[in-house]
């Protein structure tokens, strides 16, 4: 379930006049904006971000890039823009770092739906004019690039059938791949390529069932490639869980990996971070938006809390 509490009934043209408001003089009422912006879904700031082109003639974008900074700036410009497009520039920003983050890539390929994903290309064409595909290829290499160009280029059957005996025969193929080291082998990518989550999840299970441990625990050694393989299976099978997982990681570091932590926050918080934050409790001593008031500090703070649902005094 999501986290954002949205009004019913509501005035973009209100909205951006408040914005702007917030905007003028000698400093920024970040409060101001996040009051707004912290509590309206994804249809609500599209209309907002329309409305403030219509009155201003300016792009509401450019406008909050200039008066606000750092992480609280990143996290903002990020929730404001369209899920599409938000993912299309998550993506060439994790493609663009010195080691690519794979992870973006795979969540973007295997948690977001077939329509998703193919709304999160047709973005990334239009902003970059080139494919994710090619630059997916182009910033990865050997196996890891077989594997990760094949889940982005894939459009999955989207429904809820499950065929038992193919779930069952595909079980047996990725145990001989797996027990044979055939990490890469063709058939491995094609079945995680090409099937539906539900029959993937189906086939996963029976995977458990034949074989007495999950899938994942039987990738080993690990090295960069299983780590791919691992979380583009994590992803697919339990999504909620992955991102728990990797919220918790995240904030057991030395210093809070913000990035990750505003991900998770920012594209789940209208889909699953409720049942995301459920098993975060599950696996740690405190809730997440206990751990996100102690761990961040400021309007980023403030924001992310309101993202996730915290109402404040």
């Amino acid at each position: 379930m999501a986290t954002v509490v949205a009004p019913k009934e509501f005035s973009p043209v209100e909205d951006a006049e408040n914005i702007k408001k917030a905007c003028l003089g000698w400093g920024t009422d970040e409060s101001a904006i996040i009051s707004i912006l912290g509590h309206r879904n994804s249809f609500q700031r599209k209309l907002i971000r329309q409305a403030y082109e219509e009155i201003y003639h300016e792009d509401l974008v450019k406008q909050l890039k200039s008066e606000l900074r750092g992480s609280f700036e990143t996290a903002v410009i990020q929730w404001i823009l369209e899920p599409a497009d938000r993912d299309a520039v998550l993506a060439n920003a994790a493609l663009n770092k010195t080691i690519p983050d794979y992870r973006v890539i795979i969540e973007i390929a295997c948690v977001r739906s077939p329509e998703d994903l193919l709304a999160v290309k047709r973005a990334y064409r239009f902003r970059y004019k080139h494919s994710l595909e090619e630059d997916v290829a182009a910033r990865t290499t050997g196996d890891i690039r077989k594997l990760l160009v094949a889940v982005v280029s894939a459009y999955r059957h989207d429904g809820h059938e499950i065929d038992e005996d193919v779930a069952c025969s595909e079980a047996g193929i990725l145990h001989d791949d797996i027990s044979g080291k055939a990490f890469n082998h063709e058939e491995l990518i094609r079945i995680l390529s090409t099937r539906s989550k539900s029959q993937l999840n189906a086939t996963f299970n029976r995977y458990k069932d034949l074989h007495g441990t999950s899938i994942t625990k039987a990738l080993y050694p690990a090295d960069e490639y299983l780590a791919v393989l691992r979380t583009v299976i994590r992803c697919i099978y339990n999504p909620k869980k992955y991102f728990a997982k990797l919220l918790r990681s995240a904030i057991n570091k030395e210093s809070i990996d913000e990035e990750v932590v505003s991900r998770v926050v920012i594209t789940r918080a209208e889909k699953d971070l409720k049942e995301i934050k459920e098993l975060f409790l599950e696996r740690n001593t405190e809730s997440l938006d206990l751990v996100l008031a102690g761990e961040t500090s400021g309007h980023y703070k403030t924001f992310l809390l309101a993202l996730s649902g915290v109402v404040l005094d």
